[in-house]
Parts: C-alpha cells; sequence; structure tokens
C-alpha cells in the first residue's frame, strides 16, 4: 500500500502557499514533516488529510484518498468539555458505534490509552488534564480509529522528553504493525532525525524536499531553509544530530566541535557519574 502526492498545491490570496509537492511513501513508514515557521507545514498537512482544498492528486493504492481511512490531529487541539478520558478516545471510534457501546470497542480504546499511560485517567474529566495529557489523549483518540493514514500536526509540542519519545516509538510501531502511514510535523529536528524514516522539508515558498534524513538534512538546506549554521554529528544507529551554532551571516562560535564526532546514546549520562 503506498500514499502518492502528485503536484499537491494550495492557494490562498491569489498566492501559492505550496506548490508542486510530490512524494511516494510506502505503507510501514513514518514522514518527518518539518520546516521554520509559517513555510507551510500546518497547511500542506490539511491538504493531505482533506480539510484544505488544493490542486493535484492524493492518492491511495492508485485511488483518491478515502476521509474514512484518514486519523488527523490539527495543531490546535483542546477540549473544554467535561466528558471522561475515555469517553473521548471513544468519540474517535463514533462512525462505528451504534446505539451501544460495544464491549471491543471498550477495548480497543483502553489500549490506546495503555499505550501512553493514560489508563489511571481514563474517568478524569477532559477538561481538568493538563495541555501535554490532553494531547495524548486526543492522539489516543485518532488511534482508535485504526487509521491507514495517520496525519499529526505537531502532536509532541507540550510534551516533556520522555513523554516525547514515547510518542515517536509507539507511532512507528503504529506505522509497521498495522501497515499505516504517519505524517508528522515535528519543530524539533533532532527528534525527527532519530524517529522518522524520511523527512519532507518544506522551505521559502512551500518548496519540498522529500527522502531519507542523510540526504535531505544538509549544511546548505539548514543554511537556505533556517537561516542557520550547524555541525552535524553522527549519532547512535548512524542517525544525523543537529547542532545549531551561529545565524547565518552572524558571529560563528569560536570554540571547536569537540571530538569525537559520534554522540553518545541519548539514555547514556553524557557526564560519568551524572544521574
Amino acid at each position: 500500500m503506498t500514499l502518492v502526492l502528485q503536484d499537491v498545491a494550495v492557494q490562498r490570496g491569489g498566492r501559492d502557499i505550496l506548490s508542486d509537492v510530490s512524494a511516494r511513501i510506502d505503507a510501514g513508514r513514518v514522514v518527518g514533516v518539518v520546516g521554520p515557521n509559517g513555510a507551510g507545514k500546518s497547511t500542506l498537512l490539511s491538504a493531505i488529510a482533506g480539510f484544505l482544498p488544493f490542486r493535484g492528486r492524493v492518492t491511495w493504492e492508485g485511488r483518491p484518498l478515502d476521509p474514512s481511512l484518514v486519523g488527523f490531529m490539527p495543531q490546535v487541539s483542546h477540549v473544554r468539555a467535561s466528558i471522561s478520558v475515555l469517553e473521548a478516545v471513544l468519540l474517535g471510534r463514533h462512525a462505528q458505534l451504534g446505539w451501544r457501546v460495544r464491549r471491543a470497542d471498550i477495548d480497543r480504546a483502553e489500549r490506546a490509552l495503555e499505550a501512553f499511560g493514560l489508563v489511571p485517567l481514563a474517568s478524569r474529566a477532559m477538561n481538568t488534564l493538563s495541555g501535554g495529557q490532553q494531547q495524548l489523549v486526543l492522539l489516543a483518540q485518532r488511534l482508535a480509529r485504526d487509521p491507514r493514514l495517520l496525519v499529526l500536526d505537531e502532536a509532541t509540542s507540550a510534551l516533556d522528553l520522555r513523554h516525547q519519545m514515547v510518542v515517536m516509538s509507539h507511532v512507528r510501531w503504529f506505522a509497521q504493525a498495522r501497515g499505516a502511514v504517519v505524517i508528522i510535523a515535528i519543530h524539533d529536528l533532532n527528534l525527527a532525525l532519530r524517529h522518522a524514516d524520511d523527512v519532507l522539508l518544506v522551505g521559502p515558498g512551500g518548496a519540498v524536499s522529500h527522502g531519507d534524513p542523510g540526504r535531505i538534512m544538509t549544511l546548505e538546506n539548514l543554511r537556505q531553509v533556517y537561516g542557520i549554521e550547524a555541525d552535524i554529528l553522527i549519532g547512535p544507529g548512524d542517525r544525523p544530530v543537529i547542532v545549531p551554532s551561529a545565524l547565518v551571516g552572524g558571529e560563528r562560535r569560536s570554540e571547536p566541535c569537540p571530538e569525537p564526532q559520534r554522540v553518545a546514546d541519548p539514555l547514556t549520562p553524557l557526564v560519568e557519574g551524572a544521574s
């Protein structure tokens, strides 16, 4: 199964926000969408998910994408209602629910909560949760639908470091286990490079590059797209790690990059004896 974007373009106010976006994404893969503020990442995700009109084609297995196959989580998601956490997740399966909620639906919702350690909160009201907790619940809600295409706009933005890793690890498992495609916009470049199979870099004027993280996240692209100078190190699993050092045209730090260039595993203390 394959998701294909063919010459996707979005226009607002008479000008193209995005133009000629093309990519082929096989099932089982996680794609990190990266780029500076205002480049069009949210616009692209909304178009792919079918929430914005666009030119071009978005197909799944050669056919127009069926909205019922999509789980979309927009950037701004906040629940003010007093429904319980479990009820909120069950709403993700509203299309499958009839007059009565089946035990199988409750089991699926509880499994989605369990993935993020949310079972103890199942009876809590949504409007009593922190922003990060709500973000996790809403992600569980989308996963409970068992979508073939999961589109997440900054689903880790309100989360601490541990929960960011939990989310990225779980969506990778979900993509592989379910044969799904996961597209997630992320501001943290190193989080994207560590956990995504591919990156989709949205640059000035909506231009897009898509492919292997090591091929796309080059020093030249960092200069052109982000306006920064950086060092690119080699991390665990031979994944690149980006260390920003200066603004383009600004004064670069004087000290050299420490040796060796290969960095430690993120779970290994960087200072001996550190906890």
